[in-house]
């Protein structure tokens, strides 16, 4: 029986708008896919949700990316308020699922400084049952170090809950252990999908 629904963030509870906000600070295009070739679409990227560098040590991996662009990353990068925000739907489906009975929990690759210059957009957390970021746990989604993590802190059964990630992998990383995964791509998608599975409970 599903009893659990655990939550990713970005793009599934917030909009992780990095390309919008690498605009709003006046990049052209071209800069834009610069910086973000050097950042955010590098592999480098996963580092600051893994919380283990400093943010200086992660502005020098940017950097060395592409030097050329220093003084430009450094004005993308000291200020990141407007890069996730909210969803207005967050908070009502988090409380339409605990009025239905479902502990609701969330497993999310978030770096400390988002958390800090982005709160606005987690105003969801207070609602939910628990969950993990992942600066807190050093540990990164596909890992399955950080999915155990979750469902020992707070003593789930895999095979009752639900994971529901924007990302392929990560869904993948968490059936693996006997969660049931649902790869969001909508609200409504997401729902049609839960429905299912409840409804091919024996």
């Amino acid at each position: 029986m599903i009893r659990n629904i655990i939550f990713d963030i970005g793009n599934v509870l917030t909009d992780f708008r990095w390309k919008e906000f690498l605009e709003d600070k006046g990049f052209d295009e071209a800069m834009v896919k610069r910086i973000a070739k050097a950042s955010v679409q590098s592999t480098v990227w996963n580092e600051i949700d893994r919380g283990v560098w400093s943010m200086e040590e992660l502005m020098q991996a940017f950097i060395r990316q592409d030097p050329e662009i220093e003084e430009e990353l450094r004005r993308a990068y000291g200020n990141i308020t407007g890069m996730v925000t909210k969803r207005a739907y967050a908070i009502p489906w988090i409380q339409e699922l605990r009025e239905k009975g479902y502990r609701v929990y969330y497993l999310s690759n978030f770096s400390e400084k988002a958390y800090e210059d982005c709160a606005d957009a987690l105003d969801f957390l207070p609602y939910t049952d628990g969950g993990i970021l992942s600066y807190r746990e050093k540990l990164v989604k596909p890992d399955p170090e950080i999915y155990r993590r979750l469902l020992s802190r707070y003593s789930l059964e895999a095979q009752e809950s639900v994971f529901l990630d924007d990302t392929a992998m990560n869904v993948e990383a968490a059936e693996r252990l006997g969660i049931h995964g649902i790869c969001f791509r909508t609200k409504e998608q997401a729902e049609e999908e839960l429905r299912g599975l409840v409804a091919a409970e024996p």
